[in-house]
């Protein structure tokens, strides 16, 4: 038998082996997943619109410069 295996490292994770309890730290955690999903959507507000003209920037850039046809393609 390997080692741990007789103090309860084995059990199966299929039969309630992570049981989340809602008391106390259950509510903290959940406040904390609140926070980093509203530090995220935030975070996404603030950079879409410079990610946005990044975008506008690179394809207006695309179109201005002189290329050759033959050698690449437009984008």
């Amino acid at each position: 038998m390997p080692r741990g295996a007789g103090r309860g490292y084995s059990r199966g994770f299929g039969r309630g082996y992570y049981r989340r309890s809602f008391g106390f730290y259950g509510l903290i955690d959940l406040l904390f997943l609140i926070g980093i999903l509203y530090f995220f959507v935030k975070l996404f507000i603030v950079a879409a619109p410079y990610a946005v003209g990044l975008i506008a920037l690179l394809i207006l850039r695309e179109f201005l410069r002189p290329r050759l046809w033959g050698w690449r393609r437009p984008f």
